[in-house]
This record gives structure tokens, sequence and C-alpha cells, in this order.
């Protein structure tokens, strides 16, 4: 089980009969975790009778100021959550011993404020007209990519003001996205200094990621590329998708 699990592990991959049968290279580019932080202890429960799973979860979403607790069966999980508060809840639809509209009658109860994320290796109709009317906030189906459950927990987090990007990162996404736009543009730096008003050397340390720009500059920028400001922090706001 431990060596199965740290094969899991490295390819950050939920396990299914083919892996199992015959490994394949899968895709291994992670989201930048250097790029946001917790302001706050982050309290997470993942719920799958599958331990090997709930352990691979675990390992993979393992993070500074992250507390990740693991059940392995409905029993377990009432007892945690009525005795614990979290702020994320993954859940297997199919816990057995527990209907999923017991579930949702139960989070409601004792986890009013927690985000669910569900996870299930038997998809339907059914089970997605139930998350939706129990408003989880997202819906995987097995076997999926781990990076793609960080990326959906990410973005949950940061939906809940738990997650922030630092400013290193906000600065070096904003110059990006600058840099980016210009060139997409076909301007140089020269023609978007002109255009903008501001100095060349100011642009591009900005772009670079090394000076911060005021509201001022950034009014001219979105000036200079005829766009709303508001869909300049949208785009540099918006979670990692590599």
């Amino acid at each position: 089980m431990n060596q199965t699990l740290d094969t899991f592990a490295r390819a950050k991959t939920m396990p299914s009969v083919a892996r199992l049968a015959s490994p394949t290279p899968t895709k291994t580019a992670p989201t930048n975790e250097n790029a946001w932080f917790c302001p706050q202890e982050v309290r997470i429960l993942v719920a799958d009778d599958d331990r090997a799973i709930g352990q691979l979860i675990q390992h993979s979403l393992s993070r500074p100021n992250f507390r990740i607790e693991l059940s392995h069966s409905a029993d377990e999980a009432k007892e945690k959550l009525a005795n614990s508060s979290f702020h994320l809840i993954i859940l297997d639809y199919v816990l057995p011993g527990w209907q999923a509209n017991e579930a949702w009658e139960y989070l409601r109860q004792h986890q009013p404020d927690a985000s669910v994320i569900v996870i299930t290796g038997y998809p339907s109709l059914e089970g997605v007209v139930s998350c939706l009317r129990a408003r989880v906030y997202d819906y995987l189906t097995k076997p999926f990519e781990m990076q793609d459950l960080e990326k959906v927990v990410q973005r949950c987090l940061q939906s809940k003001g738990l997650l922030r990007m630092t400013e290193k990162a906000l600065l070096e996404r904003l110059g990006a996205f600058i840099r980016d736009r210009r060139k997409a543009l076909g301007l140089t730096l020269a023609q978007m200094s002109e255009r903008t008003g501001v100095s060349l050397g100011y642009l591009s340390q900005i772009e670079l990621g090394k000076n911060s720009a005021s509201i001022e500059t950034l009014y001219r920028i979105c000036l200079g590329f005829g766009i709303r400001m508001s869909e300049l922090f949208a785009a540099i706001d918006r979670p990692d998708e590599s």
C-alpha cells in the first residue's frame, strides 16, 4: 500500500484501474505555490472511504498553514464535522452509510460556512443535480489529475479570502500582463511610453515586476491599451492555469 501510494504521490494523479495496470506519464506542471499565502490556518476535511486516495489528496494539498484531516467512514466524518469547524470539505459522493441528501442536511446543520467539493467515481445526472441543489463549490469525477483538484481548491480558498497573492507575485503577474498586452498590440516600449506618458525606464521596471505602479500610472496604461482597469485587475487576479 505504501509503495503504491508513493507512486501515486510522485505522479500526482488519481489512481484508476488502467493506471495501476500500465502507468503512463502525466502532466506534472504544478500551480505556483510561492505566489499565494494563507493569512490564517485553513482547515480542510477529506472524507473518502478509500484510504489511499484520501492520503494522496492530503499529500498533494499539503501546504504551510493547511490543516488537513481525513475521514474514512460516514460515522468518522460526522464526528469530525460535529466537533470541529472546517473551511473546506472534500467529500466522496458515494460514502457508504451516508446518502447524499442526508449529508447535505448534516453539513447545513454543522458546517454552514464550509465550502464543499464533491469527488466521485460514479458520476450520474442525479448526482450532478443533487450537488447543484446543494450548491457545492465543484464536482470532480474520478480519475482526475491532482493538479486539477489543487486548482479548484485554490480558486475556492481565494474566493473565501483565505488565499491571497503575495506582493512579489502580484507585481510579476501585473508586469507579465502589461508586457504581453503591449506585444500583442505590436508596440515597443518606446511607443508605449509615448502613448501613455509614462517614462520608458519606469515601464520597463513595471513589466519586469521590479516596481509597483501607482493607480494613475495603471490608469494611463489601461487607456493606452483601450481597456478598463477592471479588466486589468480581473486578469491578474485569476488563479494559475499552468
